[in-house]
């Protein structure tokens, strides 16, 4: 289920599960306002359960193959399981390309899509908590897996650094953080009177002629930090330092910044081989609520960071423009205050530029502590495993909203189908989305509790003969057994 979101100039898809614990329960409490009959809400009570239960036999099969495939290359114990089966680097690349066609599958199931250049660049535009530029040392990373991969199943809209790493994401939120920001709010105010001094100077016309012009695909948005939904007129807008209105007030109290996050992300990529070895793990790992314009620390085997060539730029042009100001006061013997004035601003401003570095880094390892234990939610076979079981809970959801629909409205065309099921989700639950009416008819086709009539309408048969036509399950077996003490 998806939504469509605006992100600074780009309109793309964003995916998201609806957050509910028991989609089952809540559907039948909804049928408990309407339903006269208890017998009728138990059946449907029964419905679910089976529907759930079907549907998680359907998939145990493919998760199983994924689980046995990933146990090959798995980087803890892997390289051990692959020596024990005596396969051939043929035979092994063939078992790498059906782990990752696997994998992806799931990922597409679970509503993951893969990150684009533009939406990294978008990303990239603004600033929040992490103010270094952080970059990835390629030298440590595998090229041939991806690559050979992507070359045999090509994609749309792929980003340039997938041949080394792949980031997918899912769902979106927004985090706030609320600080006085002493620093950031300092360099926010060199940084207006730089750009001051470059427009005054003309400098900053030679470098417009020289940079190249952002392009995107969308243009003339009214604002660049406004995030908008073509539904429902949903609004998410990035509130940052730069954009701080001057005034004593702002500069000396507490502010709140707010940018917008990823749900989940999950990165997959594969460390470079040391030499004379051939490192066959793919490392799998999942995070959350991750900020936009933070999403850097998430990447795989990043460089330490350092200053940017501007801040030397910025540094070296100070200490020249300082110098020579001291020097051509000494000369037309010019008050001592004025050049006491000058050498202190300067020694302020490399101080300042060193400082802000300092904290800039603190921070950095701040957030990157904070990603491996609070952001990091699993890696490996743990991510897997949650992948899959995000499958079964989205397809059963699709699967019990669509029938209960039918039930309710009677004969429905797909389009009318789908129509119902947005507007359900809509009303009980306050959240608007693009339904995924075919996957979740075909399945109902599949159990046989939905048929056609001549002109292609949709209808489901009685609640009593849907469970009579999937029959009683395992689980419901193991169940009762348990129930009367018989293991």
């Amino acid at each position: 289920m998806s939504c469509l979101i605006s992100k600074d100039h780009l309109v793309y898809e964003i995916e998201f599960e609806l957050k509910l614990e028991s989609w089952g329960l809540l559907i039948w409490f909804h049928c408990y306002l309407n339903w006269e009959h208890s017998s009728d809400r138990a059946e449907f009570l029964k419905f679910c359960k089976r529907v759930e239960y079907t549907i998680r036999a359907w998939y145990l099969l493919q998760f199983e193959d994924l689980m046995q495939l990933y146990a090959l290359f798995d980087p803890v114990n892997g390289a051990q399981k692959l020596e024990q089966h005596n396969l051939s680097p043929e035979e092994i690349d063939i078992l790498e390309e059906n782990f990752l066609s696997y994998m992806i599958q799931v990922m597409d199931k679970s509503n993951f899509k893969i990150v684009s250049d533009e939406e990294f660049e978008v990303a990239q535009i603004g600033q929040y908590l992490l103010n270094l530029p952080i970059s990835v040392d390629e030298k440590k990373l595998d090229k041939k897996l991806l690559k050979r991969y992507w070359s045999k199943h090509p994609q749309e809209n792929l980003p340039e650094f997938v041949d080394k790493y792949v980031i997918f994401r899912r769902g979106i939120g927004v985090d706030r953080t609320t600080d006085y920001f002493f620093m950031e709010k300092v360099d926010m105010i060199i940084s207006r009177i730089w750009a001051k001094l470059l427009r005054v100077t003309g400098i900053q016309r030679l470098r417009s002629m020289f940079s190249k012009p952002r392009q995107y695909s969308i243009k003339n948005r009214k604002r660049d930090d406004e995030y908008e939904s073509d539904q429902d007129d949903l609004y998410v807008e990035r509130i940052r330092i730069q954009n701080l209105e001057f005034s004593l007030r702002n500069l000396l109290s507490k502010i709140t910044i707010q940018e917008p996050t990823f749900d989940r992300m999950i990165v997959v990529y594969r460390k470079a081989s040391p030499k004379g070895k051939s490192d066959r793990g793919i490392y799998v790992k999942h995070f959350k609520n991750i900020p936009m314009a933070d999403m850097e620390i998430v990447l795989p085997e990043k460089k330490n960071p350092s200053l940017t060539p501007m801040d030397w730029v910025k540094f070296l042009g100070t200490a020249i423009v300082g110098l020579v100001a001291i020097v051509s006061s000494l000369e037309i013997k010019a008050d001592p205050w004025v050049v006491i004035a000058v050498l202190s601003t300067l020694v302020g401003y490399c101080a300042k530029t060193y400082f802000a570095f300092q904290q800039n880094m603190a921070m950095y390892q701040n957030l990157v502590t904070q990603s491996m234990y609070d952001k990091q939610l699993d890696s490996g076979k743990g991510t897997l495993l949650h992948l899959c079981d995000d499958v079964i809970q989205q397809e059963v959801k699709e699967v019990i909203l669509s029938f209960f629909i039918l039930m309710e409205q009677g004969k429905c065309t797909r389009e009318d189908l789908d129509l119902h099921c947005e507007e359900l989700i809509k009303e009980e639950f306050g959240q608007s989305c693009n339904f995924d009416v075919d996957d979740a008819v075909q399945k109902l086709e599949k159990l046989g509790v939905v048929s056609r009539d001549s002109i292609g309408r949709h209808f489901a048969v009685s609640l009593k003969r849907a469970n009579e036509i999937i029959g009683t399950t395992t689980e419901e077996l193991v169940l009762k057994a348990r129930q009367t003490g018989l293991q």
